[in-house]
Order: C-alpha cells, then sequence, then structure tokens
C-alpha cells in the first residue's frame, strides 16, 4: 500500500527564533517564494506520478511559517495541493497547517478554510510576553487571542496549540499561568516541548558563554509532570509524551510517524519514507529549486535495513503512551519483539521502565520522563 499521509515544507519566516534549527529562511523577497512554489509544483507532479497515490488521510503543512505566505500566495499554493491530492482526499481528511499568531487574519485563513484545510498549529510557546521576546517570537499574547478569534470565525473548530518548557529563567509559576491562560481558549489539542539547544542556534552560542540561564533538570522534570497532570485535569489525555488531547482529536497525521509508516515528503528539506526507502531533500533554496528543475531535489535517498525498521518500530512506538502493538510488529517482521530485543525488554521491565498490556508494550509511569534513555536502549 502506498503512503496515505503527505507533509509539505514551506520554509520563509518573518525571523529567526531563537532556539530553531529547522529549515527556515527569512525573506522580503515575493518572488523569491512565488519562484519556490513553482519548484514546489515541480516535485510534487514528478514524484506522484512516479509513485501514485492511491488515498491521503493526512496532509501536514509545516515550516519555517506556513502562514508567511501572502493572500495570493496562500491562495496558489492550496490550489497546487488540490490539484495534485485532491482527487485522492478521504472523506475524513485531516489537512493540517501551522500557523504562528501575528502572521493570519481573517480573509488569509477564510481562504485555508476554503481550500480544505481544516486543522490548526499555533505555534504559541508562552503566555508571558517577556519570554517571547526572548525567544525572539514576533508575537505577544493578545496576538494568539486574535488569531484564535479570527480562526474561529471563519469555521475552524480544531486547534492545535504548541507550548515550550524549560526555557531561559522560566519559572514553575509562570509556567503555570502559560497553563492556565492555554486551557482558557478551548483547544482540541496540545504539543508540548522542553527547549532543546541545538547547534547553529543563538541559544546555543549563548549557552556556550555560559550567558543561557536554564532551569535545572529538576525543575524541568517537575514543569513536565505539572504539564501531565493540568493536562489530565482539563481533560486533556496524554497519548505521546509530548503531546495531549481531547478525545478524537489526537494528530492522525503525527501518528503516521510515531507507528512508523511510510508517507511522502516534499519541500525544501523534508524528509520520506516510500516503498522502504527513505529520502531527504536539498535544504538550501537555491540547490533546492536548481534541482526541481533538472528532476527530483533529492540529496539523499536510502533503503531502510530490516534491522533498522524494527529499532524505529520500537522507539518511535513507545512514544506513544498506548506503547508498541506486539501483533502488528510481528505481522510486519515475521518475528516477535521478544525475538529481536527479548533480553532487553527483560531487563527494562525488570527495572520499572516497561510493561506489557494488552497487547501493547509501553513506557511505565516511571519511565515516561525517562524515554530517551529506554530508546536508546533499542539501538544496535
Amino acid at each position: 500500500m502506498m503512503p496515505q499521509s503527505v507533509y509539505i515544507h514551506i520554509p520563509f519566516c518573518t525571523n529567526k527564533c531563537y532556539y530553531c534549527d529547522f529549515n527556515s529562511f527569512v525573506t522580503n523577497n515575493p518572488q523569491l517564494i512565488w519562484d519556490y512554489l513553482d519548484a514546489l509544483k515541480s516535485e510534487m507532479e514528478l514524484t506522484f506520478s512516479q509513485q501514485p497515490i492511491e488515498q491521503v488521510k493526512t496532509i501536514f503543512v509545516g515550516g519555517g511559517t506556513p502562514t508567511f505566505l501572502d493572500h495570493a500566495q496562500m491562495r496558489a499554493f492550496l490550489e497546487i495541493v488540490q490539484k495534485q491530492l485532491g482527487k485522492y482526499w478521504a472523506a475524513d481528511i485531516e489537512f493540517s497547517m501551522e500557523a504562528n499568531p501575528g502572521t493570519t487574519d481573517v480573509e488569509k485563513l477564510r481562504i485555508m478554510r476554503e481550500l480544505g484545510v481544516n486543522r490548526l498549529s499555533f505555534g504559541v510557546q508562552s503566555f508571558d510576553d517577556a519570554l517571547l521576546k526572548r525567544l525572539g517570537r514576533i508575537h505577544d499574547q493578545e496576538a494568539v487571542y486574535r488569531s484564535i478569534d479570527n480562526a474561529k470565525k471563519v469555521g475552524f473548530d480544531n486547534f492545535s496549540i504548541d507550548l515550550m518548557f524549560g526555557l531561559p529563567d522560566q519559572t514553575l509559576d509562570i509556567f503555570r499561568q502559560t497553563l492556565d491562560k492555554a486551557f482558557g481558549l478551548g483547544t482540541t489539542h496540545f504539543s508540548a516541548y522542553s527547549l532543546k539547544v541545538e547547534e547553529n542556534t543563538l541559544f546555543h552560542t549563548l549557552y556556550q558563554k555560559d550567558q543561557l540561564p536554564l532551569p535545572s533538570e529538576e525543575t524541568e522534570l517537575e514543569m513536565y509532570m505539572v504539564l501531565i497532570e493540568e493536562m489530565e485535569r482539563h481533560g486533556y489525555k496524554q497519548y505521546e509524551i509530548s503531546n495531549f488531547a481531547k478525545l478524537g482529536f489526537e494528530s492522525k497525521h503525527n501518528k503516521t510517524y510515531w507507528l512508523n509508516r511510510e508517507y511522502y515528503g516534499v519541500g525544501a528539506g523534508a524528509h520520506g519514507y516510500v516503498c522502504g526507502q527513505r529520502h531527504v531533500n536539498a535544504g538550501p533554496l537555491a540547490i533546492y529549486m536548481q534541482k526541481c528543475k533538472e528532476g527530483l531535489p533529492r540529496v539523499e535517498q536510502f533503503e531502510v535495513p530490516r534491522e533498522d525498521a524494527m529499532e524505529e518500530q520500537m522507539i518511535l512506538g513507545l512514544r506513544l503512551r498506548e506503547g508498541v502493538d506486539l501483533s502488528a510488529f510481528a505481522s510486519r517482521f515475521g518475528a516477535t519483539v521478544y525475538d529481536v530485543f527479548g533480553t532487553i525488554i527483560e531487563e527494562e521491565i525488570a527495572k520499572g521502565m516497561l510493561e506489557e498490556q494488552d497487547g501493547f508494550l509501553k513506557l511505565t509511569n516511571q519511565g515516561l520522563p525517562l524515554g530517551n534513555e529506554v530508546f536508546a536502549r533499542f539501538l544496535r
């Protein structure tokens, strides 16, 4: 079966946030964006002619900031998506687009809704204005309220919000206040991540100079445990290590990744996984666009060995709170998880990190904050 999920990358941003290492670019050149959309169209046409689509159940447009596109660019982009994918859409398709508060208005949101987008993922990060400035974000909390209100006006009712914790000078009280304000928005989904200081970011430079006052590991862990407790108290089920949703509003697209299923990936720097092969697209815009004139813009493509696929199935699947489906693993690989990883699993069960329940192998509550240590055991 061909993939039923599509990831599309729009790499443009108003500015580069201080923690961001994503493939994103700041530009004030409208023609560059139009040229990029032309290249994206070419890549989609060639990709889907070589690896034909059967059905599309999820589309996710990420970035960058996809809502950086102006009204005309947004319409043109979504018309490309409609032309390439529209006839294959499942009746219950989940079509998500990332959005930054301050980059949407009623008219842009109306265009998005009209052309099929039915789920928005807002990069809020915090409701503390000083902290937002510290992160290099362009919005304040008022922009968040305004963006959500505008989206509701045009008919959106499925929202996700990204939050961050473990930020410079962020206290537990500040994080609790952010959670309180976030719950007041009535959204259907939350993603909440601890800050990772990545290379090639301003935060990494400051960290190396000992100028990034991060909370202690103990405080960061406390924030995570408060996050889980408060999400549950407000009716958001934790279905993945960093993701929480009202019943029926889990991200279908992201579950594609955690279930280690295949997906199309198009756009500058995008990754894809089709027919047992993973690929990586060129990231720099000039290289990506030139390669699209010559064919597919790939700089790396490789077959995933069976052993690697089994490791990925465990590491990704254990991120889900339900865990790894043991029968699905055996069906896919012709061997049980105990045949392949028996000693590791027994040791982690003995340590109280893993448990088997109702045909699934999953992290225990004790193992949840230490997930990365458990995942590392499955890398050979």
